[in-house]
This record gives structure tokens, sequence and C-alpha cells, in this order.
């Protein structure tokens, strides 16, 4: 058996930022259009009149203040309120392994790693581009690595579920290597023309390196422990796919192809599900809360992981205990959770312990207990 060590991360950030301001102005332009058009039906009280957003309404419900998106002009046209993306022929790489690409790159430069010596690549995210061939065969073929790849689809949860997976290939030895990656294009399958939720969304990807801990060549994070945990619910769902041409009127725009949730019921089961998960997860390792010095959670909305982390740690977490990007980047599915760690990792020292922990569709959980091996002394 051998220990299986976090090496290296990577983050790929796309150049189109939208702020709250400029979403706001695209989506209430909408709302004016669709209620002109319905002006009739709304004065008759047959239908209700949409309503407008706020940047203030954005930020008090979810902490976020903009997100970065692979294509801002269509998401911020009235019109047609998605991304416009330029259909690629077979001969070019996918847009999902080209953000793979990109990422993964930064992951390996930061794990001291030639793609040649990877033995795996796993592409997790909430939705994939095509359903075969495999995006992760595609990131493989296109960085030259032996070996095999698979994708995984958890939602939100994709990159914790993923990281389980490597560690325990890792683990038994048929790797000594994993590259995992999360390209979320999440602008793709959101409604950007529902007030509850048009501001959620945004576009990144994240990929993280793992390998055996004993032959890590700088500082790393050992694994100590793995959990994934799924629930089945509805309270978020897509209903877009292949069957859809099989079912009569499939070209109509239907509310349900885009990402659904009931947000109140999320809020109010999730927490407790993940709550308990995390303390099962600590007891069973032998650690307690109180011994983590930073909790890395699913970036989906700050008065929830506040929420977490007040009941995790059995007190509010204390200033960068809990580092959140939501602010910057929205949700990014299940992303979120590996930028927070790319970005918030590196000062911690030698023997200090964290936690991993993306939750959502499903419902799902994933969590990972780290260690820091071969950093400076904490404090040092």
């Amino acid at each position: 058996m051998f220990t299986p060590a976090i090496t290296g991360t990577g983050v790929y950030t796309p150049p189109d930022v939208i702020t709250n301001d400029e979403l706001v102005a695209a989506y209430n332009g909408y709302a004016d259009r669709m209620n002109k058009r319905n002006a009739v039906a709304i004065a008759t009280g047959v239908e209700e009149p949409i309503p407008h957003s706020s940047a203030e309404f954005i930020e008090s419900a979810s902490g976020i203040r903009q997100r970065y998106v692979v294509d801002k002009s269509g998401i911020l046209d009235p019109e047609i309120m998605h991304p416009v993306l330029r259909e690629r022929s077979m001969e070019e790489p996918g847009l999902m392994a080209e953000m793979a690409l990109a990422a993964a790159k930064r992951a390996l430069a930061a794990a001291g790693r030639e793609p040649g010596e990877i033995g795996a690549v796993i592409v997790a995210a909430s939705n994939h581009e095509r359903p075969y061939p495999a995006i992760a065969v595609e990131v493989q073929e296109l960085l030259g690595i032996e070996g095999f790849g698979f994708d995984m689809n958890v939602a939100c949860s994709s990159a914790t579920f993923g990281i389980q997976a490597a560690a325990d290939m890792i683990r038994s030895g048929s790797v000594k290597s994993v590259l995992m990656v999360n390209p979320e294009i999440c602008s793709g399958h959101h409604e950007w023309r529902d007030r509850d939720c048009h501001f959620i969304f945004g576009d990144v990807c994240t990929a993280v390196v793992l390998e055996r801990a004993e032959e890590a060549k700088g500082p790393h994070w050992e694994i100590l422990g793995t959990r994934c945990q799924t629930k089945f619910s509805n309270n978020i769902r897509n209903n877009n796919g292949y069957l859809r041409r099989t079912r009569e009127g499939h070209m109509e725009d239907r509310r349900d192809m885009q990402f659904m949730q009931n947000g109140r019921k999320v809020f109010r089961e999730v927490v407790p599900i993940v709550t308990t998960h995390i303390g099962a997860q600590l007891q069973d390792l032998g650690l307690g809360a109180d011994e983590l010095k930073r909790l890395w959670l699913h970036q989906a909305n700050k008065t929830m992981n506040d929420l977490i982390g007040k009941k995790v740690l059995g007190r509010e977490p204390a200033a960068g205990e809990q580092p959140n990007i939501l602010q910057d980047y929205a949700n990014t599915s299940s992303a979120g959770s590996i930028i927070a760690f790319s970005k918030y990792s590196e000062d911690l020292g030698e023997g200090d312990l964290g936690l991993i922990c993306s939750f959502g569709a499903g419902y799902s959980v994933g969590s990972v207990v780290l260690r820091r091996r071969g950093a400076a002394t904490a404090g040092h």
C-alpha cells in the first residue's frame, strides 16, 4: 500500500469577466422585453410580470460580485442570454480539453512532473460537451500521456470524487500518478433568464496532480482520508441529454433543460448532511475539528459556507480559516473548492491539517483530509 498525496494544482481562468452590474443590465433588458411582449396577459392577470434584478440583491443572496465566462457577448445580449461559441471541427481540440490542457500544464509544473510521468487522467465535471470519446482520453492524447483516462460526473462533487478515485488507485499500486482535471463551462447549462439563479455560475478549469507521497519532489499534501456520500434528491436537476430527441416537442425551449434548483430546500437539507459527513470522517480518522487549520469548501453560497464552518468548528471561523473565492469566480461547480485550495494553501506549515469538501446535486458530498508535508514548520 502506498500513501497518496496532492503534489500540484493549477487553475485556468477564462478572460471574459461579467460584473453584477453588467449582468443585471442584460437581465433587466430581457425582462423588459418579455414584459412588453406579454403586456396583455400581464394586464389581465393571466401572467405575472418578470421582476427586475439588482446587484445588491445578487451580493446579498450569494456573496457573488463577478464571474468569469468563456463568452460574455451572448450572455449579455437580452435577445440571446447564453454563450455563443463556434462549432469546432473534429480535428480541433474540444473546448473542455483546451481548458483542461491549460490548467493541467500549471499543475504539472507545480508538481515538477512531465506528462510522460503521469499514469492516468480523470476529467471530473458537472457537464461534458459530448458523451464520447471521453474528454479525459482527448486530454491524455494532447499531453502525450501513456496509460488510460476516463470521465466522471457527480455534479458539484466531481472533483473530490475524482480525488478519491485517484487516491484509491495510487494507494493500491495500480498507478503511480494521476492528473485530475475539472473543466467547468457552467455558463452553457445555466439559465441566465431566471431571476432566482441568473447570477450563480461562472466558468473555470482546475487541475490536481496526485502521486505517491514517497516520490513527491517537493512540499505536498498527504491524503489522510477521503469520503464520498450520495443521497438522491431532485432539488438540483438538469433534464437535458441525448434522450431529449425521443420525446414529443423535443426542440421546445423548456426550462427544465437547464440548471434548476429549489434553493431553500437545498440549503436546509444539505447543511446538516455536510456537517454530519465531515464530523464522521474526522472521528474515524481520530482527529478533532480543532486540529484543522483550514477548510476549503464548495463555493456556492457564502451564507451556507459560513454556517457549515461554524457547525464543523463549533465557533465562527477566524479570518483565513475558511477562504472564499465566490465573490470573484461565482459558483464554478466542482472546481470551486479546488480554486480555494490552490490559492489558499501554500502558507500552511509542516504538519498542518486541512479539509477539502464539495457538495451539490445528487445530493452528493465528497471530502478529503490533508496533512502538509515537506514545508517549513508552521509559524516560521
